[in-house]
């Protein structure tokens, strides 16, 4: 049985510990500052848009489940992929991801900078992870997650509450792009 005593003894390690860790950061690295809030902002759909949804939606006909994701700039596919999970035995290995780390092979982490990508499913979590670290600064996806939920499992966090929680990047976000197209995958 703890005593009151002991608790406030382990409240104070903890607090020690993370203090230490904050401070064995690297150096360089800071924490963001607590009064800078998040920003999204949300932009309509283009037929340029609905043209690269396409794209990314045929990838996804292809994938091992129905997810296509398309890296463009200026109108232009820099890349395009579809899930491989179960082709190459990687639960990472979803369309955004794919495309991603094809993209980072191609031509490096510069010009990633400042794409937009384009996925017949909302972004997961995970994806939109790495969306948001690699700087690609617009998302244009399909079906939502809360329609993806419905076909199958689904963490269900949105691309704009991911978005919503970064302060250091400005994350366009157009979604429900010929989302019918892209659920209609989903057997």
């Amino acid at each position: 049985m703890q005593t009151e005593k002991h608790r406030a003894a382990l409240n104070r390690r903890h607090l020690l510990i993370g203090a230490s860790a904050g401070a064995a950061m690297p150096l360089g690295w800071t924490l963001p500052p607590k009064q800078v809030e998040a920003r999204t902002a949300r932009q309509p759909a283009t037929r340029e848009d609905e043209r690269l949804m396409r794209v990314a939606i045929a990838e996804a006909a292809r994938g091992d489940l129905p997810f296509g994701a398309v890296i463009a700039r200026g109108g232009q596919v820099l890349m395009k992929e579809r899930n491989r999970g179960k082709e190459q035995r990687d639960p990472t290995a979803h369309a955004e991801m794919v495309a991603i780390r094809r993209f980072l092979a191609t031509y490096g982490p510069e010009k990633l900078r400042g794409t937009t990508i384009y996925a017949s499913g909302e972004p997961c979590c995970m994806c939109m992870g790495a969306i948001v670290w690699c700087g690609i600064t617009r998302v244009v996806f399909g079906a939502s997650v809360q329609q993806i939920g419905r076909k199958m499992g689904q963490i269900m966090i949105t691309s704009a509450d991911v978005a919503g929680k970064t302060t250091f990047e400005t994350i366009d976000i157009t979604g429900g792009v010929l989302a019918p197209e892209a659920m209609a995958l989903f057997k």
